[in-house]
């Protein structure tokens, strides 16, 4: 599989820390390819996509925009730990605690938030 990957790459938009804690990390597959087999729970994220979870061990495992690909969290594949990050979403909203080194892609919220779809409010704010 880990040849098959194109990239994995990492998010630090509201939504996405809201998921994790601090950076949602994921790698996508295109949804012809894929086969979901098992108990599984979606929830509508937004207006525009949903996310994936086991309702049995509460393991996330895919977020995906409406008819696009799924992005998997690639630490239920352990024969990625090798495959690096390729790229940075959401860059400059990192927590100092999740600052990620090397020679990866970063790109800004505004230069994302030009060409993809995404959320402007900030993720529950009304329950915390």
């Amino acid at each position: 599989m880990a040849d098959q990957v194109a990239e994995i790459s990492a998010c630090h938009c509201d939504l996405c820390r809201g998921w994790t804690g601090a950076a949602q990390w994921g790698f996508e597959a295109p949804a012809p390819g894929v086969t979901v087999t098992g108990d599984v729970k979606t929830y509508r994220a937004t207006s525009f996509s949903e996310r994936a979870f086991c309702p049995n061990c509460g393991t996330h495992l895919w977020l995906r925009d409406d008819d696009g690909p799924y992005e998997f969290v690639p630490g239920l594949f352990e024969e990625l730990r090798a495959v690096p990050l390729e790229r940075e979403v959401y860059a400059d909203r990192a927590f100092a605690c999740v600052r990620l080194a090397g020679e990866h892609r970063r790109v800004t919220r505004d230069a994302y938030e030009r060409d993809h779809p995404h959320v402007n409010t900030e993720v529950c704010d009304d329950q915390v």
